[in-house]
C-alpha cells in the first residue's frame, strides 16, 4: 500500500511538471500577442484607441476632383488628400495647396491610366520607362499590365519624378501613397515604394503586416504578401498604418454612410486609414 501511495505522488508530480513546462512555453507567446503595441500608441495615442485618417484620393485627376477635394478640406470634413501628378489638373491643385498650408497633401503615386478615353502618360520621358507605356502611348489601364511589363527600376524612376515635380513646384508632400494599389502589386515594387519613402523622408502608405490578420486579409484580396515584404516592413523606420481600408459602396448616400459607420466599428484599435472616392462624399 505504501508503495502505491509513493507511486501515485510520483506520477502526480510528473504530471504537474509536464503541465508547468507546457505553460512555460505558452505564456510568453500569449504575452507577446497581448502586448502588441499599435502604431497609434507609438505616435503617443492612448492604448485601445482607434485613430482614423480620412483621405481623398485622385486629387488633380480632373477639375471636378479638385473642386470636391478643396471643398471638403475647406469645410474640415476631410483634411488629407493626395495628388496624381501625371494628370492634367495636378498643377492647379498643387498651387491651391500652397495657399492652404494646413491641408495634409501628399503624392498619389500613379502608374496606371484606367479610364477609356480620359488618359495620361508618365512624367518621365516615355523612352526612358517603356515598360510603363501601353500601345496607346499612355500608362497601362490595369495593375497586372504594369506588373507584367514594367521593371522595378522603371517604377522607381517614375515615382521619383512625380515626387520631385511637387517639390520643384514649392510644395513638399506630407506623405506618399499608391493609386490603385499598384505599388503593392509585387514585392519588388513594394520595396521600391518603401525605400523611396526613406530616401525622401516622406512617410508612405505602409501597412504593418506583422499582424497576421491584416496580412491574411491582403493575401485573400490578391496582393502578393510574402515574408520578404513583411520583413522589410519590420525595419521600415517611418510611421506605419495598422490597417488601410476603403469606404464601402452603397445604393444611396445614407446606405453608404451606414456601411462606413459599420466599417469603422469593425476596425481594431490602432492607426487606421480609410480613403474615399469623391462620389461617396457627394451627397445627392
Amino acid at each position: 500500500m505504501k508503495n502505491l501511495v509513493i507511486q501515485f505522488f510520483r506520477l502526480k508530480t510528473a504530471v504537474n511538471l509536464i503541465l508547468f513546462f507546457i505553460l512555460f512555453l505558452l505564456i510568453p507567446k500569449m504575452n507577446i500577442a497581448q502586448e502588441r503595441i499599435t502604431n497609434a500608441e507609438k505616435l503617443g495615442f492612448t492604448k485601445g484607441k482607434k485613430i482614423l485618417l480620412l483621405h481623398c484620393d485622385d486629387a488633380g485627376m480632373c477639375e471636378e476632383a479638385n473642386i470636391a477635394v478643396q471643398s471638403y478640406i475647406l469645410k474640415g470634413d476631410v483634411l488629407s488628400a493626395a495628388v496624381m501628378m501625371p494628370c492634367p489638373n495636378a498643377e492647379e491643385m498643387v498651387e491651391w495647396v500652397k495657399k492652404h498650408p494646413t491641408a495634409d497633401i501628399g503624392v498619389h503615386l500613379t502608374l496606371t491610366s484606367e479610364w477609356k478615353k480620359y488618359r495620361w502618360t508618365t512624367i518621365t520621358d516615355p523612352e526612358k520607362v517603356p515598360g510603363l507605356i501601353d500601345p496607346e502611348g499612355k500608362m497601362w489601364h490595369e495593375v497586372p499590365d504594369v506588373v507584367m511589363h514594367a521593371t522595378p527600376k522603371e517604377v522607381e524612376i517614375e515615382i521619383h519624378a512625380q515626387i520631385d515635380k511637387m517639390i520643384q513646384m514649392g510644395q513638399r508632400p506630407s506623405h506618399i501613397d499608391t493609386h490603385m494599389g499598384t505599388l503593392y502589386g509585387s514585392p519588388e515594387y513594394a520595396k521600391v515604394f518603401f525605400e523611396t519613402a526613406v530616401k525622401y523622408n516622406i512617410p508612405a502608405n505602409a501597412i504593418d503586416l506583422s499582424d497576421k490578420d491584416v496580412a491574411d486579409y491582403y493575401r485573400a484580396a490578391g496582393y502578393p504578401i510574402n515574408n520578404e515584404m513583411i520583413k522589410y516592413l519590420e525595419v521600415y523606420p517611418l510611421p506605419k498604418l495598422d490597417n488601410f481600408t476603403s469606404a464601402p459602396d452603397g445604393k444611396s448616400y445614407e446606405n453608404k454612410k451606414e456601411n462606413f459607420i459599420k466599417l469603422v466599428q469593425s476596425l481594431k484599435s490602432g492607426l487606421q486609414k480609410s480613403f474615399f472616392t469623391l462620389q461617396f462624399l457627394q451627397k445627392t
